[in-house]
Order: C-alpha cells, then sequence, then structure tokens
C-alpha cells in the first residue's frame, strides 16, 4: 500500500477552455482543449447526483431540494415532494439514486432526539414525488451535524448506503449501532438477506441491515463494472481517508477498522489515532491518503463507452480507472488501478477551477456517453461536464 503526500442560469451551456489552467504536463501531452461546461442554473450546495435518463441528472442540494436538470439544454425543473430534512452542519438532503422506476433519497431526518440518516423511496411522476416512504432511519440519533455519510448505489437486488459514526468513534466498532457502517437493503427497504453469517452476528447484536462497520464517514461508493465488487472511500482525520473494496460475496460481516485501526492523526494533538496501521481480523484500505484530501463521490470509468473522451493523447486514457472528487484540495483525481485491480496510482485532472467537487459520474450510453459530470459544493455551485474536443 502505498501513503501519498500529496497527492447565471444557462439555458445553453456555456462552454470554456481550461487548457491553460490544466498542470503543464498535462498541456505538452495534446493541443487539444479540455472543456469545461456548466450545465443549467448556479445550485447552492449540491450533494448527490444520478442519471434519471440517458440525458436528465437528477441532482440534490443539502438545502432540502431536488431538481431534474436536462442535459442538452440546461433546463432545471424543481422536484417536489422531498422530506422534510436536518439542515446542519453537514445535514440535510444528500444523496438520491434511481433505478426501476423508483427514486431513493438519503438525508438526515428531524427525530425527537435530533437527527439520523434516513432513507426514502417514491416515484417520479411529472414534477413531483409520489408515494414516497420512509424505507429506513438510522438507530444512532443524536443532535450532531457530523458525518452523516448517506452515499447510495442501486442494483436491481439490493440498495447499498454509507453512514458515517456521527462525529462519535465509539460507534466504530458497535455492530449494535447503524452508524460507522454500510448497510445493504433490498430494493424495498428491509435488511438483505445476504448480509451476515446470520447466526454468528445475531448471536452478537449485529443490527441486521449492516454489511460492514469500522467506517469513519464515508461519501464515495461504486460498484466495479467487471468485478461486481464494492469499492468506497472514506475521510479519516488529519490523513487517513481510505479506499476499501466490499466483496459482497464474501465480505459481508466485515470489520474496516475505525478508529482502530487508522492512518489518521488527532487533530488538536497532531498524534496517530491508532498505534496501528493493520491488525488482524481487520480489513486493510486498498488506497490511502496522508494528508487527507477529503474525499466525496467515485465513479469508474468503464472500459468500453461509446468513444474514448479522453484518448491517451489527452491523458493516460480514463478506461478502467477510477474517478474520485476533492473537497479539501477542490480536485478530481484519476486513480489509476494496476494489473492487479488495485490502486497503483493517481494524477490530478482539475484543481481548482470549480471548487469543491462533491461528487462525480460519467454519462451512461446515449448522446453524453463518456462525459464525466461533476458537481461542484460552492454557495454558487451546480452541475459541470468535463469534455475533450
Amino acid at each position: 500500500m502505498r501513503l501519498l503526500t500529496r497527492a447565471a442560469l444557462l439555458g445553453v451551456a456555456l462552454f470554456v477552455s481550461i487548457l491553460a489552467m490544466l498542470p503543464a504536463a498535462a498541456q505538452e501531452m495534446s493541443l487539444e482543449q479540455i472543456l469545461l461546461e456548466r450545465v443549467g442554473p448556479q445550485l447552492a450546495h449540491p450533494w448527490g447526483m444520478e442519471f434519471l435518463t440517458s440525458d436528465t441528472v437528477l441532482v440534490t442540494t443539502r438545502g432540502g431540494t431536488l431538481w431534474k436538470i436536462g442535459l442538452a439544454d440546461g433546463a432545471a425543473t424543481r422536484i417536489t415532494g422531498t422530506p422534510n430534512v436536518y439542515v446542519h452542519r453537514q445535514g440535510g438532503l444528500l444523496d438520491v439514486a434511481a433505478i426501476n422506476g423508483y427514486a431513493y433519497l438519503c438525508y438526515s431526518a428531524i427525530l425527537p432526539d435530533g437527527s439520523a440518516t434516513a432513507i426514502d423511496r417514491a416515484v417520479i411522476e411529472g414534477d413531483r414525488l409520489v408515494r414516497r416512504r420512509t424505507i429506513f432511519t438510522g438507530n444512532a440519533a443524536t443532535k450532531s451535524g457530523h458525518h452523516f455519510g448517506c452515499r447510495l448505489h442501486a442494483t436491481g437486488t439490493a440498495l447499498w448506503a454509507t453512514l458515517g459514526d456521527r462525529g462519535d468513534r465509539e460507534n466504530g466498532q458497535d455492530a449494535s449501532t447503524h452508524a460507522a457502517s454500510i448497510i445493504r437493503l433490498t430494493p424495498d427497504g428491509a435488511p438483505h438477506p445476504d448480509n451476515q453469517r446470520l447466526d454468528d452476528k445475531e448471536r452478537d447484536g449485529w443490527a441486521p441491515e449492516i454489511f460492514s462497520i469500522g467506517h469513519r464517514n464515508p461519501q464515495g461508493l461504486a460498484m466495479h463494472p467487471a468485478t461486481g465488487e464494492i469499492w468506497a472511500h472514506e475521510h479519516g482525520p488529519r490523513g487517513g481517508d481510505e479506499i476499501n473494496i466490499l466483496r459482497p460475496e464474501n465480505d459481508a460481516g466485515a470489520n474496516y477498522g475505525w478508529p482502530k485501526v487508522s492512518h489518521g492523526r488527532e487533530y488538536a494533538t497532531g498524534m496517530r489515532v491508532s498505534r496501528d496501521d493493520s491488525l488482524p481480523g481487520f480489513v486493510d484500505p486498498v488506497w490511502v491518503w496522508v494528508p487527507s484530501i477529503a474525499p466525496s463521490g467515485m465513479a469508474f470509468y468503464p472500459d468500453a463507452p461509446s468513444g474514448d473522451m479522453f484518448p491517451k493523447v489527452m491523458f493516460p486514457s480514463f478506461k478502467g480507472h477510477l474517478l474520485v472528487g476533492s473537497l479539501k484540495f477542490r480536485r478530481l483525481y484519476l486513480v489509476e488501478i494496476g494489473d492487479n485491480g488495485l490502486p497503483a496510482s493517481e494524477r490530478v485532472i482539475l484543481d481548482g477551477q470549480i471548487g469543491r467537487i462533491r461528487d462525480v459520474a460519467v454519462g451512461p450510453a446515449g448522446p453524453f456517453a463518456g462525459e464525466v459530470f461533476l458537481l461542484s459544493d460552492e454557495a454558487q455551485g451546480g452541475l459541470w461536464r468535463l469534455t475533450a474536443r
């Protein structure tokens, strides 16, 4: 494992050449331009996005709004019927997923004892959510505004979601609490039947929705297109950001270590959170950032999109590699996957041009196939797309 030292409402999209702002090494590779485009209106602190169709994207904002944005013309429609959310510090309306006619919203729910991460399922009819119901509410309600996690990934048979430790690291090793875990549900919100070795874990008091524990604040979640593995990244304190791999067939009931095993350091003292980088019984990360980049959002660039949007003459090909957003450094990273299927190196693709990058997606088959879409988590943020011309 390698430790890195540091690794306006627009109807028609406005293209801005950023070639001059790219690192010199990238400019030397080609005379072609990289184009960065705002799509649709300015949005205050957007958080999650999902393709509803090949040319339409759903976008959440932390303040509680859900938007449907047409990629061809930037037209934005507000979707009504969203839940009331706990808008406090990191809390609010966070991620969105859509599959098989349903939309899923992950958010910080308003509860008598404060808030907990919750998930609703609904149907979109026109410009409103209908038949919305809460299918999951975390059991660790607190008034804290920290570490909700809340990244979603939906398949035809499972709904994956990340939950942060809510700022209480003791939750990391408590399998009875949903905090500091990654959960796997059925599409209707029931605990997935394959989550744990049930005989063992039920005796140990595991909450049945939990797939794995020991996660500090995971905000990246993506399925590897070839292997079906779930890749997740999470925030560490002052370093120790991690990429972890969850293997649905083998890793149910796994423990990813927080805070018993960590590369991070205490904010106040700079001392190591844990003396150990690795211990028996804990799953090691496959990639670690020191210092922290504050990762958020991740997407695999497919091996065979319709045309290679980013050929090798511009950058090392994006194909088969992992795109990761950075809040702290306001960057887009390409984490290059080696021949062994694990992260091997990284390079910076964008460096500060649109501010804090909260989420990353790649256009599916259709008119925007292979284009990279980004959310800028700023007061005047919004949806951007990255293309090569």
